[in-house]
């Protein structure tokens, strides 16, 4: 690659723990780190330990206020308000310390990049993309995208593209940035009619100081790896080429998976394998080779998240692994003990063909619908076709 990709990990982020039922379990984080190391992806790298991110770096997104009740929750309860203490975000001990930790991990990694130690860097443990600048939403307490792209502006950055794959809407990125200009925010996603947050249509394309700015592209349920590289081919590389971003950031949440228990988009590790291949080659392309990669949703904990986010370290590490890859004993046996009676994969693949016809401007699909919308709210705020498919 020809610069050092940094790694940000340390078993201190498994903190971050809103509790044993909870759907965001630190196991995932856990067993993909384990996985990868065990199949050599990390032979050689010594990760970066991430640090607590300031007030100041939070207050970048966040209001004083809401970081002060962050604080205070665990003492005061509930009644501290700001979406804290509720089902999806409950109160955890230390939920400012761990919260501020993952944020500090992904800025961390910005840093790598804006200093040039790094062209690459991942931090698997953010991708908290639902927080809000006054209140927690969506499993996110604070939102770690939005405080490393603020942090990298304020160091001079002028562009910044953020590229959201999770199946859920990247509300948080996009409501931090929709009025400035300077960073576009693409998310596919399954149809806001469908799927929490329940927005995210093609028609959000920010206010008239940053017109096309804020792009949404909403997949019908059953999108499967086809249809949704199909999309994202059709709509994604036109842009980047045109807005010509200084930096690539990704939020790479695996939960667009078939088996994924909280939504009903139908990719397969296989389908993830190959857009992680594609945002790799898009970062060289249209960034400059800078790619910030940060982790996100992912619900299927022993299945989906280990496999598909190995595969998403290996291929931003350079070190690709064949799809029929054999899952290693030592990790089967630890991941047996902790799945209990959930089936475990044996390989790296599930066995489909991750292949696709790239779009030809005609409609013949739901998915075609999908695109023809964006297409149609977007393209022309950047004064691009859309209706060339060449575009």
């Amino acid at each position: 690659m020809g610069s050092e990709c940094a790694v940000f990990w340390d078993e201190s982020v498994l903190g971050y723990d809103l509790g044993g039922e909870h759907p965001l379990h630190p196991v995932r984080l856990d067993l993909t780190m384990r996985l990868a190391r065990s199949l050599g992806v990390l032979d050689g790298v010594e990760p970066v330990v991430p640090s607590q991110a300031t007030d100041q770096d939070l207050e970048r997104v966040h209001r004083p206020d809401y970081i002060d009740a962050v604080r205070s929750a665990p003492t005061v309860g509930p009644e501290v308000g700001h979406g804290l203490g509720t089902a999806d975000n409950p109160i955890f001990d230390r939920m400012h310390e761990a919260s501020a930790l993952i944020a500090g991990g992904s800025r961390g990694a910005a840093q790598e990049i804006v200093s040039g130690r790094a062209e690459r860097a991942i931090s698997i443990s953010g991708g908290l993309h639902h927080a809000m600048s006054d209140h927690a939403a969506g499993f996110c307490i604070y939102n770690d995208c939005a405080v490393a792209i603020a942090w990298m502006l304020e160091q001079g950055f002028e562009r910044i593209a953020y590229l959201d794959i999770d199946v859920h809407h990247g509300d948080g990125v996009q409501a931090a940035f929709e009025s400035d200009p300077r960073v576009l925010t693409i998310s596919l996603h399954q149809h806001p009619r469908t799927l929490w947050p329940g927005t995210g249509s093609a028609g959000e394309c920010g206010p008239p100081d940053a017109a096309g700015r804020s792009v949404n592209v909403a997949l019908p349920p059953g999108t499967d790896d086809a249809g949704w590289q199909r999309a994202a081919h059709a709509i994604v590389p036109s842009l980047l080429d045109s807005f010509r971003p200084q930096v690539l950031v990704t939020q790479c949440g695996a939960d667009p998976h078939r088996e994924d228990p909280l939504a009903d988009l139908a990719l397969s590790v296989d389908g993830q394998r190959s857009i992680y291949r594609t945002l790799r080659e898009w970062s060289q392309r249209y960034a400059g080779g800078k790619w910030l990669v940060l982790g996100g949703g992912g619900y299927s904990l022993f299945r989906v998240v280990p496999r598909a986010w190995t595969h998403l370290l290996a291929t931003v590490l350079d070190a690709d692994l064949a799809p029929e890859t054999t899952l290693p004993a030592d990790w089967m046996a630890h991941a047996a003990r902790v799945a209990g009676n959930t089936p475990l994969p044996t390989s790296m693949s599930d066995g489909y063909d991750s292949s696709f016809v790239p779009w030809d401007g005609v409609t013949h699909s739901s998915v075609d619908t999908a695109i023809r919308d964006t297409r149609q709210a977007v393209f022309p705020l950047h004064g691009l076709d859309p209706f060339d498919s060449r575009d």
